[in-house]
């Protein structure tokens, strides 16, 4: 089977190049392991919803969301998805195994249903493919229900008892926040981890974001973007404010990092108050920079002290968690993912990875400007270098 451009994923990424290939003409197709989307349809949580408002959440030559200020939940999304997907070349349960080059140029794919054979091949797999367990998840002691953040349902779906969950990025916060409010007993470990807002003078932290500009400048053009790019994510919530203050008031108990487990207790160490000032300092830079950003006339004088971060007064952190005694039912791993790409040799470009060419280039209504720009490179090849492994 041939054809010009062949694309691994059919998520967000994959559809969006799609759409800007049909509009050039070109040739292609998106092999799909599972279903349109399939990402999102991994994720379990009931009460996911997206972080960024409605108004970003678009993909080229989408019409508006009913709602531009609200969060497109889990099931919209997918739904959102397949809708867009319509009109594009989706061949869905085909597994991707390997990418070989071909001699003589382009490349041969190898799949589970079959062979094909491409002059250019985009890997449009999304960065959270796999979840990622510490090498002290293996140490756990049994009898302790292990899920990762993906396979999280709701509170009712898990074993009556104490739950400890390990990671404080937006997934973890929001599922230790969730199980709060449901009764459960509740421990967060915290290691690197950002602050984040949800609103600032009266406008989604987004929108001042957007405004700036740096949310789409090439990469090339920050400054300092590695270190942005291995930054924590900022933790928010299409649900209301997020924050580790947000959670000791909910009752969550805060943890330092999980260091290991010994005697049948969880471990941690005593660096939750100097993680928790770096965060708070970060956000307070970034809104110091909003702040030296924005004009008088933007914002109604009224906004001008709503929204500002409360000081974190957080108490010392445990230094472990005797998990039989406090009668401990699960360990919930929010400790991040990792791409799964199939074997492809350099010259493969990726699309939908996170600081690829952009800040947005992972985020829903990112990927499209980085699309557009491939899309082109892959009609015109000789025109310019794509951003590969």
């Amino acid at each position: 089977m041939d054809t010009e451009v062949l694309i691994v994923g059919a998520g967000q990424a994959g559809l969006a190049l799609s759409h800007h290939l049909r509009r050039r003409g070109v040739d292609h197709v998106l092999l799909e392991r599972g279903a349109v989307g399939q990402r999102w349809r991994d994720r379990r949580q009931a009460s996911l919803t997206l972080l960024t408002p409605n108004w970003m959440n678009l993909l080229p030559g989408s019409p508006p969301h009913a709602e531009p200020d609200g969060f497109l939940a889990r099931d919209a999304l997918i739904a959102y998805l397949e809708d867009y997907a319509r009109d594009a070349p989706v061949l869905s349960g085909v597994d991707v195994q390997a990418v070989r080059p071909r001699r003589g140029g382009g490349f041969t794919v190898q799949a589970d249903r079959g062979w094909w054979r491409a002059r250019q091949v985009v890997l449009a797999t999304g960065d959270c493919a796999v979840p990622l367990r510490p090498a002290v998840a293996t140490a756990a002691p049994g009898g302790l229900m292990p899920l990762t953040a993906d396979a999280y349902v709701s509170p009712e779906a898990l074993p009556a008892g104490a739950i400890l969950v390990v990671g404080a990025g937006p997934s973890g916060q929001q599922i230790a926040l969730e199980l709060a409010r449901a009764g459960r007993d509740v421990t967060l470990a915290v290691g690197r981890h950002a602050r984040g807002v949800r609103t600032w003078r009266g406008r989604d932290i987004w929108w001042w974001l957007e405004q700036t500009g740096d949310l789409h400048r090439p990469v090339g053009e920050l400054r300092d973007a590695r270190a942005a790019a291995a930054s924590p994510s900022l933790p928010l919530s299409g649900r209301g404010p997020l924050d580790l203050g947000v959670l000791h008031a909910a009752g969550v108990r805060l943890a330092g990092r999980l260091t290991g487990f010994a005697g049948g207790a969880a471990q941690f160490d005593d660096g939750l108050p100097a993680r928790a000032a770096e965060a708070d300092r970060r956000l307070r830079r970034i809104l110091a920079k909003l702040e030296a950003w924005r004009s008088a006339d933007d914002v109604d004088a009224a906004a001008l002290d709503a929204d500002e971060p409360a000081p974190l007064a957080l108490p010392p952190g445990p230094a472990e968690l005797p998990l039989r005694r406090s009668g401990a039912a699960a360990i919930i791993w929010a400790t991040g993912y990792r791409r799964a790409d199939p074997p492809a040799p350099p010259g493969v470009p990726l699309l939908g990875a996170k600081f690829l060419r952009r800040r947005s280039s992972h985020l829903l209504g990112g990927v499209g400007r980085d699309a557009a720009e491939l899309a082109a490179e892959l009609a015109h090849p000789r025109r310019g270098a794509t951003a590969s492994l």
